[in-house]
């Protein structure tokens, strides 16, 4: 269809539809393709998007996009969206969204320093300069705050003037450094620029001679600006720039009153006015070069004696090389720009979030906002969530309008609607973006303000509001978006802190907030301890930084740093941030507790505390120990076990976050509180799990005397066996040698075991028992499986030749458990074993380290099994059908299931199987019983099959006795003489020399029966299910074929056919092998 044809049909629908054009807000029409307006809203398959028309930096389009409670849109975007796009937009970052600006990087510059008012102290560039229509000066300054007379930053003379250009400033005492700009002699008034607070600060001004423009900026923010300030006139050529100086003559004329004092450096010159995002690039140490007049060199200047030589500092600078993501709509590509340089964007929302928001301007509580509004003679509070708050929001107006919004909640009687939840909040976001782009704020009622923000969120934070924060939690976040919101404001506080006043303390009922500038070498001896209130600095409610920790900062050259603790308490936490089918990462609980009960729900147990530490450079990492009070007792029938948790606000960042465990441990609980240890500063809290109570003291007590003495009684069965095999002297073979590292595996193991109890105490030692068992029990697994191997490789896969498989099965009865607990410790040695329990720690990945080999041993012997139990049914069904031509079927039916049942019972015990019914026993307390009765009978059956009842064993005894009866008979009938050699009694020299074990067995197989004879199955039969057996020769062949399976059996086990493989192949007992 040809291009006119869309456009005709788009127009009939419009017209149609009665919507000729899209009204802001407006969900755009799908057919329309032109490109996206400002204000429009335009509705993809899963969320929709609002373009909101404006070109901000990445950071403050991802500001701005929170503030309106969405995100930037995810990469790629929408076919839809991404036709209607004409230029690069920001995209967002879908793994871990960034929360804060970048931090500043360090460089070293060199600097003058004008240490005193002095006529003799300047630097004169040396190249004169040409005739400037428009111009930019940028300088990090360090001014002396002490100097209260106004001085010269830098002038500009020229042959016919010389007071052309000039950037004068003073220090207000313990207040702001003004500035203004004189231009051909006119003079801008003073505007504070910059706190007084000998720090170092980036200043720019620019001018133009079209219509006289001029701008002051002080790090990164548009301080004042004004038109007609020496305009219509360019300046003059030839001009001699000075630094430190005001010019009474070209190039001279200095006087020390108007001499500056302070230090500076990093100045630059452009022959053009920098636009604000350029200015940012200054300012982060990396100018743009187009224009430029002058880069900061010193061999370019020349310097008077008294300035030399020139002092190099570490400058901060903010990161000009960060790169955000962005989309490109013309190639349809992914790409990154800088994040500085401002570019369009799109806010979006799932579908279902934006209808909900849309909804909420007929949500009740209006009233609440129209008040507010009207008493501030302004919109304060937005009544739709979605709608933008025009105009920036100055520091004395937000502090005035919370002061009005602070009151009017006071004396609300009735509780917030939902909408006035959401405008509160909103406006908050809105509060703490102020200092987005002004790490090092400017005077102002910074303290009011942030009483005034702990004040509204205290008040928000009531408990009758806990409906309200649940009904908007999908759509604004929860609770945890107004801590986010005071967190982002509590940095900038640290400009109203001095040396006079190193703390400043805002409580309320609800929160709480503390800014302290911390001196590192006061606190490199015990670390800093802070207390809430009410709370005890060596018990509940404190939170530490460690002294380790202090003396790393130290160690990375910082000498002081600003620590900022909040906390929270209120009971919406608990009724807004638990899950009742959510269990937090990784939580700390033994295994008795796994067994007793089920989980229930998680839930907010203590108050809300968090750490956060910031020096020059932005927020510096730290390890913390804290110690909460929790409210158990609100939980009466059940039991409670507490988790140190954190809340992760990049886990579903669309939902506000969730909570989190990754690097926090127990250390230590007590009667109501619990004392925790995380390796990072964040949102803490202690999280409550709740369990429903499935066995009760008296019944756990009984399953603990139970699973004791049955261990007790398989230790002795396995131990006796194990001796057995070494005392009777059995030949050595495949199947000793596997029967011996089972039954020493498995013994050892259940040993450690019994004797964990007493290592609990120590916790190196119940680390190695933990990992002495853990490599025992997977050795014992592992040897299990070598079992099912060795029973397949001589009953299904029928392969009697002798391979080199020992060393196969060494490498997998002990090379692959060594490894696999190797591993384990290396990779988590801290989450390794459960509290209070010398065992592996069940809730973290750990437990996986032996839960994943038992499961693969278990299902490849369940597979074994099934394969040996079809064998049998196989031979079972030929034997039948060569017995009797025409089995009725109840005869078939009792013979196949005989033939099912025998090696189940037969091989479960020994193949491991029986540990199975492990899986189940949270389902029931009877589950629990059958799994330590099986698991205590393991050992019995296996001293039963491979000792008491194994024919080798009982051959390799009698041999012995009768070794020793012939020695004893020996001695009394013959003396012994000079001539007479002894032979060697180790059991295995016996086994070796004895020459009637070294003849060929004699066998003697004799058929009985009650119903005629029966013909046993051959094993050719059995392997080859399809072959036609005659008649003729089944009593030959069954007689031979039952000899050979006869023999593969013992070689395999060597256990009687009368008991185990007898009743497996289907003889029924009916035949017996003689050695």
């Amino acid at each position: 269809m040809a291009p006119w044809c869309y456009c005709l049909l788009a127009f009939l629908i419009r017209s149609l539809s009665g919507t000729p054009s899209n009204s802001p807000g407006e969900l755009r029409n799908p057919w329309v393709t032109g490109p996206v307006a400002p204000g429009e809203v335009v509705e993809t398959a899963d969320e929709v998007c609002k373009f909101p028309g404006q070109r901000l930096s990445w950071w403050q389009a991802q500001e701005s996009c929170e503030q309106q409670l969405g995100h930037l849109v995810l990469p790629p975007p929408d076919e839809l969206l991404a036709a209607q796009l004409p230029d690069p937009i920001w995209v967002g970052q879908r793994e871990a969204p960034l929360q804060r600006p970048p931090q500043r990087r360090a460089r070293s510059t060199a600097t003058l320093m004008f240490s005193e008012r002095s006529a003799d102290r300047a630097a004169r560039l040396r190249t004169p300069l040409p005739a400037l229509g428009a111009l930019t000066a940028c300088a990090h300054v360090q001014w002396d705050a002490t100097s209260s007379d106004p001085a010269a930053l830098f002038s500009l003379a020229v042959p016919t003037l010389a007071n052309a250009l000039q950037l004068r400033a003073f220090a207000e005492p313990g207040g702001a450094v003004h500035a203004a700009l004189v231009v051909r002699g006119h003079h801008a008034p003073f505007r504070a620029a910059f706190r007084a607070d000998g720090r170092w600060h980036h200043v720019c001004v620019t001018w133009e001679q079209l219509g006289g423009r001029w701008s002051l900026f002080a790090d990164g923010r548009r301080r004042s600006g004004a038109r007609g300030l020496g305009a219509g006139h360019p300046l003059p050529p030839d001009g001699i720039l000075v630094l430190g100086q005001d010019q009474d003559s070209l190039g001279g004329g200095f006087s020390a009153r108007d001499a500056f004092s302070g230090n500076l450096t990093d100045f630059h010159l452009w022959a053009r006015a920098l636009s604000p995002g350029q200015m940012h690039r200054a300012r982060a140490c990396a100018p743009p070069p187009g224009g430029l007049l002058f880069r900061w060199d010193l061999g370019a200047l020349d310097v008077t004696p008294s300035l030399l030589p020139p002092v190099w500092v570490r400058l901060l600078c903010p990161v000009p090389s960060e790169e955000c993501p962005s989309w490109d709509p013309a190639p349809h590509t992914e790409g990154s720009l800088l994040c500085l340089q401002p570019l369009p964007f799109l806010c979006c929302y799932r579908t279902e979030k934006y209808r909900r928001l849309q909804d909420a301007q007929s949500w009740p509580g209006q009233d609440v906002i129209s008040r507010v509004n009207a008493l501030a003679n302004a919109i304060v509070l937005l009544p739709d969530p979605l709608s933008e708050a025009h105009g920036d929001l100055s520091l004395t107006e937000a502090a005035n309008f919370l002061r009005i919004l602070e009151g009017v909640l006071a004396k609300e009687a009735a509780p917030l609607g939902p909408a006035a939840l959401l405008a509160v909040l909103h406006f908050l976001k809105r509060v703490a973006a102020l200092g987005t782009w002004e790490p090092e704020p400017t005077t102002g009622p910074w303290e009011q303000l942030g009483q005034a923000v702990m004040s509204v969120a205290s008040l928000v934070l009531e408990e009758p509001l806990a409906g309200v924060w649940l009904s908007v939690s999908e759509v604004a976040g929860g609770p945890m978006a107004l801590v986010a919101s005071v967190q982002r404001l509590a940095p900038l506080l640290n400009s109203v802190l001095t040396s006079e006043r190193p703390r400043m303390h805002l409580q309320h009922r609800h929160a709480g907030l503390e800014v302290r500038r911390l001196h590192l070498r006061e606190a490199s001896t015990e670390g800093y301890v802070f207390t809430v209130p009410g709370g005890h600095p060596e018990g509940p409610g404190h939170i530490l930084i460690p002294a380790a920790e202090v003396r790393r900062l130290l160690g990375k050259g910082l000498s002081g740093v600003t620590v900022i603790h909040s906390w929270f308490s209120s009971s919406v936490f608990q009724h807004t941030l638990g899950a009742p089918d959510q269990e937090p990462r990784a939580p700390d609980s033994s295994e008795e507790t796994s067994r007793m009960q089920r989980f229930l729900s998680t839930q907010v147990g203590s108050a809300i505390i968090s750490s956060e530490v910031w020096d020059e450079t932005g927020e510096a990492n730290t390890a913390v120990t804290f110690h909460l009070q929790h409210q158990a007792q609100a939980f009466p029938p059940k039991l409670v076990e507490p988790v140190c948790a954190f809340w992760n606000f990049s886990i579903s960042p669309d939902s506000g976050g969730s909570w989190a465990t990754t690097g926090c441990s127990v250390t230590a609980m007590y009667q109501g509180s619990t004392a925790c240890f995380c390796n990072h500063s964040t949102n803490f809290a202690v999280l409550l799990q709740v369990y429903d109570v499935q066995r009760g003291p008296e019944e756990e007590s009984l399953l603990r005397t139970l699973s004791f003495v049955g261990c007790g009684v398989s230790f002795c069965a396995l131990s006796t066996t194990f001796l057995l095999f070494l005392a009777a002297g059995v030949p050595r073979s495949e199947r000793a040698t596997v029967h011996k590292n089972l039954t020493f595996s498995l013994a050892s193991a259940e040993g450690f075991l019994m004797a964990s109890e007493w290592a609990k105490a120590n916790k190196v030692a119940c680390l190695a028992v933990t990992a002495v068992m853990h490599l025992l029990f997977l050795v014992a697994f592992f040897w299990m499986l070598v079992e099912g191997l060795l029973l397949w490789s001589k009953v299904v896969a029928v392969s009697m030749r002798p391979g080199p498989r020992m060393p196969l099965y060494y490498a997998t009865g002990w090379g692959v458990p060594v490894a696999i607990v190797a591993i384990s410790l290396a990779m988590s040695p801290r989450d390794y074993v459960a509290t209070g329990h010398c065992w592996l720690n069940v809730h973290t990945d750990a437990i996986w380290a032996f839960v994943g080999p038992v499961l693969f041993v278990l299902t490849a012997n369940t597979c074994i099994l099934v394969r040996v139990v079809i064998v049998t049914v196989s031979s079972a069904r030929r034997r039948a059908r060569m017995l009797s031509p025409q089995p009725c079927m109840q005869q078939q039916l009792r013979i196949q299931m005989w033939a099912t049942v025998k090696p189940v019972l037969v091989l479960l015990p020994v193949l491991g199987l029986t540990w199975l019914v492990g899986v189940l026993v949270h389902l029931s307390p009877a589950w629990a019983y059958a799994a330590v009765g099986l698991n205590s009978l393991q050992g019995p059956y296996i001293f039963l099959v491979y000792a008491a009842y194994n024919g080798e064993v009982r051959s390799a005894l009698r041999r012995m006795t009768e070794k020793k009866a012939a020695e004893a008979f020996t001695a009394r009938s013959s003396p012994t003489g000079p001539g007479f050699h002894s032979r060697p009694s180790c059991p295995w020299e016996v086994a070796r020399d004895d020459p009637r074990v070294l003849a060929p067995p004699q066998r003697h197989l004799a058929l009985r029966g009650t119903h005629g004879p029966r013909i046993p199955t051959t094993f050719s039969s059995i392997a080859e299910p399809e072959r036609p057996v005659r008649l003729g020769q089944g009593w030959q062949g069954s007689t031979k074929g039952l000899a050979v399976v006869t023999r593969r059996v013992r070689e395999t086990t060597g256990i009687s056919m009368g008991l185990g493989w007898g009743l497996l192949l289907g003889t029924q007992g009916a035949s017996s092998v003689n050695s």
